[in-house]
């Protein structure tokens, strides 16, 4: 790899020993930068020839310490190999390397009517490669879905160094769906080299809304009924009055009252015929359920400006605090009001500052517990607030997680949604892969589940 490839200054692997969940920290034995998907396979047969582990990484955006170097890993980042190999007009495709930036794909897709659906809020700077491993979402998964509905093949290379191309389902031909296997994995199967990903064609026509109302309750009871008129925006999504205060404090301000409880915005899309009318149905709902305003916008600059605070937010947070757990757990929408009573509630409870900002839409919660690390009493409050926050959501119907992963915050809390016999399962799939368990290891999965582990189910 050369000088330049390898890392092992300790003052620069601090760049490393953190991902967007900045709770945990973990310094790698050192950093690799492959710049092709031939040195990725080497590096990992080395790696796994000398009995050490890895962990794949892309941008360092993830929220649930799933990139993190544990037990003397060396990490494998791909931020090199971010090439769009090939863009396929025709046939509505793109081939891409893992480094390349979820919104530079559809930058270029662009000047050809095209674009990539999956946009999670940090995606103008998370990789493909890291939304492959954590199956990411964004504000349009509502209508859209997440990645693994556009991820089409894979080539990865394996923890034992051998690099081998995915397929989806072919009923003709009784092939397994291997591609939406290794979709949210984690980077706990291997590490992407290449992916093929489905491109769609922009819609005709975008309406958009930013609802405001005096209290969070109301906004989750629109959402609600906004759904349960038949109406299906592309994205709902809501941010609380500390998240409004934080963006409009900053760089970011986009212009809402700061003694505003809750915003939301709401977005349409699709042919041109009815929008219109769509839009008129939410404004009137947002009204009759306690809206104070409504704004509506149809350009694409106004649109953009709708969208900017929320866009922005975890990006304000650092106003507030040095440091923030952001949960992902997901509840049904109907219980949502109740949810974030409860949430606040706790907040208040343990003294501690929660900004909600989330997508509202498919009742994933992103609530922000605010904190220093460096206070051994507020940390140890903010661990407790958490679990009970996630007991909440798992008592409403809900689960852990809906977009972050489980990765190393929240392996405690998966026995709590997943029966005993499917984590078995999911260790025995993962002895598949990864039978010595040196693939981005201590994640997800408990410890008794994993390879390496004496009581860890055997792979078939």
């Amino acid at each position: 790899m050369g000088p330049r490839g390898v890392l092992s200054d300790p003052q620069r692997l601090l760049v490393y020993e953190s991902d967007g969940l900045t709770q945990y920290r973990f310094p790698p034995a050192a950093v690799v930068l492959p710049g092709s998907a031939r040195e990725v396979r080497d590096v990992v047969r080395t790696l796994h020839g000398a009995g050490i582990p890895f962990v794949a990484r892309g941008a360092g955006t993830g929220l649930s310490g799933g990139a993190l170097a544990l037990d003397g890993a060396v990490v494998v980042a791909t931020t090199r190999l971010n090439r769009i190999l090939e863009l396929d007009v025709a046939n509505r495709r793109a081939r891409v390397q893992p480094g390349v930036i979820n919104a530079q794909l559809t930058k270029a897709a662009a000047p050809h009517g095209l674009y990539y659906a999956p946009d999670p809020s940090s995606q103008s700077a998370c990789t493909l490669g890291g939304n492959v491993a954590e199956n990411s979402g964004g504000p349009h998964c509502l209508k859209y879905g997440v990645t693994n509905r556009y991820v089409t093949a894979l080539t990865v290379v394996l923890p034992h160094g051998e690099m081998v191309e995915l397929s989806t389902a072919d009923p003709e031909l009784g092939t397994l769906d291997l591609v939406g296997l290794f979709v949210g994995s984690e980077g706990c199967f291997g590490i992407v080299v290449e992916i093929e990903v489905e491109l769609l064609p922009k819609p005709e026509g975008v309406r958009t809304l930013l609802a405001l109302f005096d209290s969070l309750e109301e906004a989750g009871t629109a959402v609600s009924t906004i759904i349960g008129k038949g109406l299906l925006p592309a994205a709902l999504e809501i941010m609380d009055r500390a998240t409004i205060e934080a963006v409009e404090d900053s760089v970011f301000a986009a212009g809402i009252p700061r003694d505003t409880e809750a915003a939301l915005v709401v977005e349409f899309d699709g042919v041109e015929g009815g929008l219109d009318a769509e839009m008129s149905e939410a404004r009137s709902v947002c009204l009759e359920c306690g809206a104070r305003e409504v704004r509506t916008a149809s350009t694409a600059a106004d649109r953009d400006a709708l969208w900017k605070g929320r866009k922005k937010a975890f990006g304000a947070m650092g106003r507030i605090a040095p440091d923030l757990l952001v949960q992902d757990a997901t509840v049904p929408r109907s219980r949502l009001p109740e949810v974030l009573a409860r949430i606040g509630e706790i907040g208040r409870r343990y003294g501690l500052r929660v900004a909600n900002v989330f997508h509202a839409g498919d009742g994933n919660l992103h609530p922000n517990l605010l904190f220093d690390r460096n206070d051994p009493d507020e940390l140890a409050r903010v661990e407790k607030a958490s679990r009970e926050i996630m007991a909440v959501c798992i008592a409403a119907g809900g689960t852990i997680t809906g977009e972050h992963g489980v990765g190393l915050d929240k392996r405690p809390y998966l026995p709590m949604v997943v029966p005993h016999p499917v984590l078995e399962a999911m260790g025995q799939v993962k002895a598949v892969f990864d039978p010595t368990g040196r693939c981005n290891p201590g994640k997800v999965l408990p410890d008794q589940y994993l390879p390496g582990n004496p009581s860890a189910p055997v792979g078939a």
